[in-house]
C-alpha cells in the first residue's frame, strides 16, 4: 500500500523558488462536510539548488516548542538569503494539534498517535494518510529531516536531542555532530527501536535525522525554546542552508547518553496518586525508590514503592499525579561509552 500514490494534495510547489504559505488538503469525508478536506499547514521555503531540509513540529498535538519555533523561524527567513530548500510543517497532525492532544481526536487511541504510524497507508485514516505522505512524497525528496518533541502533557524532559543509529557509520557521525552543535544539555543516541514511528522511516530512507524531546508538561518553556530556536539556527547553518546569525553564540557540549532496554523505565504497578521520590537530573540506583503510588480512597491501605530498575540519570518523568497501572513514571539514561 505505501507504494500508492497519495491522496493527499499540496498547495505549494516544492520546486518554485521564494517562500509559499499554503496546506496540504487531506480528503476528509463527514455528514457536515461531505467534500471535505482537512487543512494541514505547510511552508516551502526555496532559492535554487542545495541541501533539503524538512521541519516536522506536532507530530504530537501537545507538545508547543517546536510549533512555535518552526512557525517563528518560517516567517524570519529571507529566500534571498539562502541556498537550498526548507519544508515545515508546524502542525503535522493538525487535528492533534488544534485539541491540544498527544493523538488526533478523529481516531481512537494508538490509530490518531503520527509517531505510530509510519509508513502509512494512501487509503487509510487520516493520521495514516499523514504519515504516508509525509513518508512517500517528503522524506522521499530530501535530505536531513528534524522532527521536534516535547514531554506532552504527561512527560517532561531534560531538555535532549535524539538520533538513532545509522546502518552506515558516516552517518550516524554526521547526526552527533548536529546533535553537538544543536547544544542541548543531553544528547541521547537511542539504541532501542519504534519501528513505526518518524525516526525509523527516515533511516529507512538512509536520511540523516534528528529529534528532540524539550520540556513538557503540556505548556510551553521558556529556557527550552531559547535551546530549540538557537538549535535551529545552528545546524541550518551547518548543512549549507543559513548562513551564520551571529546572535547565535558557540553550542555547550551536551553531555552523550543513550537509552537502553526496558529496565531504564519505571512504570505504576496500580491506579493512584503518585509521588515523585526523584526528580529530573537525580543521579539513581538500581533498587532506589523510584515513587510511590498512594490510594487516597482508601487511606488504610500502605502506599507500593516503585523502584528504580537500574543506575542513570532521571532525564524524564510523569507529570500528573493521579496515574494508572502502565503509565510511566520516569526513565533514564546512561553516559555512553566512548
Amino acid at each position: 500500500m505505501n507504494a500508492q500514490a497519495s491522496r493527499i494534495a499540496a498547495e505549494v510547489d516544492y520546486a518554485r523558488d521564494g517562500k509559499q504559505y499554503g496546506f496540504l488538503r487531506l480528503p476528509f469525508s463527514t455528514h457536515e462536510s461531505a467534500y471535505g478536506w482537512i487543512p494541514i499547514p505547510v511552508i516551502c521555503i526555496r532559492n535554487g539548488a542545495g541541501p533539503r531540509v524538512l521541519l516536522v513540529a506536532g507530530n504530537h498535538g501537545d507538545e508547543y516548542e517546536g510549533q512555535i519555533a518552526v512557525t517563528k523561524l518560517a516567517r524570519a527567513i529571507d529566500p534571498r538569503k539562502m541556498s537550498g530548500r526548507i519544508v515545515i510543517l508546524p502542525a503535522a497532525n493538525l487535528p492533534a494539534a488544534l485539541a491540544g492532544r498527544r493523538t488526533s481526536p478523529l481516531e481512537p487511541g494508538e490509530r490518531g498517535n503520527l509517531n505510530r504510524a509510519f509508513p502509512g497507508d494512501h487509503r487509510g485514516s487520516p493520521t495514516a494518510m499523514i504519515a504516508h505522505y509525509i513518508d512517500t512524497v517528503l522524506l522521499a525528496d530530501t535530505d536531513y529531516v528534524f522532527d521536534f518533541h516535547s514531554g506532552g502533557s504527561s512527560l517532561l524532559y531534560i531538555p535532549s536531542t535524539e538520533m538513532k543509529r545509522a546502518e552506515d557509520p558516516a552517518k550516524t557521525a554526521r547526526m552527533i555532530e548536529l546533535t553537538k552543535l544543536f547544544g542541548a544539555p543531553i544528547s541521547c543516541i537511542g539504541i532501542t527501536d519504534i519501528p513505526d514511528n518518524l525516526a525509523v522511516a527516515a533511516r529507512r530512507r538512509g536520511l540523516i535525522h534528528m529529534g528532540t524531546e524539550l520540556g513538557g508538561g503540556g505548556t510551553t518553556s521558556l529556557d527550552a525554546l531559547r535551546i530549540l530556536e538557537a538549535g535551529l539556527r545552528r545546524i541550518l547553518h551547518h548543512v549549507g542552508i543559513l548562513a551564520a546569525d551571529p546572535g547565535v553564540g558557540a553550542p555547550q557540549p551536551p553531555r552523550m547518553m543513550e537509552v537502553g532496554g526496558p529496565d531504564y523505565y519505571v512504570y505504576s504497578p496500580e491506579d493512584g496518586v503518585f509521588e515523585p521520590l526523584a526528580d529530573l537530573g537525580d543521579t539513581v540506583a538500581g533498587g532506589q525508590p523510584a515513587g510511590a503510588i498512594h490510594f487516597p480512597d482508601n487511606p488504610a491501605r500502605e502506599p507500593i514503592v516503585v523502584p528504580f530498575l537500574r543506575d542513570g540519570l532521571v532525564v524524564c518523568k510523569r507529570v500528573p499525579a493521579r496515574t494508572k497501572r502502565g503509565d510511566c513514571l520516569f526513565h533514564l539514561a546512561t553516559d555512553l561509552d566512548a
